[in-house]
């Protein structure tokens, strides 16, 4: 998506995007930078090898997908892509930075049953991606040196995230303390 002077910046069917509306929704203008950093953290999650085997494609393709070179700066993993490779993360990465982008979120009520049987093990894998996303996040709030009012209502979801992550682990503890 490429940011053109005066407004609109795409047409998608009958919904154009414009600079205000963008910036009123994720506090950047950067869409594309946002999208590529989660597209990277969704195939670093599931593993290059276990994402190329997913999707039929190879590295470099998939590497060109979250590029941040001009060459590659309009290419996109394909929407079937992204939900295999979702389907197999421990987070759906691509989908909830899109969300976040509409302004809403995606619970992680689902994540949280999934894991809960996994003990504390799966807990402390869990609890350190959720800790990436979170630092990757802030990277990208503070890149511009000021974290503005919608960075940082992203920023208190990480945290929130991590919360629940660490609720869970006291639970596997207590349960495995007798």
């Amino acid at each position: 998506m490429t940011i053109r002077p005066y407004g609109i910046i795409e047409t998608y069917g009958d919904v154009s995007l414009t600079e205000a509306a963008i910036e009123d929704q994720c506090g950047a203008l950067d869409v594309n930078g946002y999208l590529k950093k989660h597209t990277e953290a969704l195939v670093k999650d599931v593993g290059i090898e276990a994402a190329c085997k997913l999707t039929g494609k190879s590295k470099a393709t998939l590497g060109r997908y979250y590029s941040m070179d001009d060459d590659h700066s309009d290419r996109f993993m394909p929407v079937d892509a992204v939900a295999a490779l979702e389907a197999a993360a421990s987070y759906p990465h691509v989908t909830a930075a899109l969300a976040e982008l509409r302004g809403v979120s995606v619970s992680g009520e689902e994540m949280t049953r999934r894991n809960s049987k996994g003990g504390i093990n799966s807990d402390v894998i869990t609890l350190s991606q959720r800790f990436a996303m979170l630092m990757a996040e802030y990277n990208l709030s503070i890149d511009d040196g000021v974290i503005s009012i919608n960075e940082a209502k992203r920023l208190l979801r990480e945290t929130l995230e991590l919360q629940k992550i660490l609720v869970e682990m006291k639970l596997h503890l207590e349960e495995e303390a007798g």
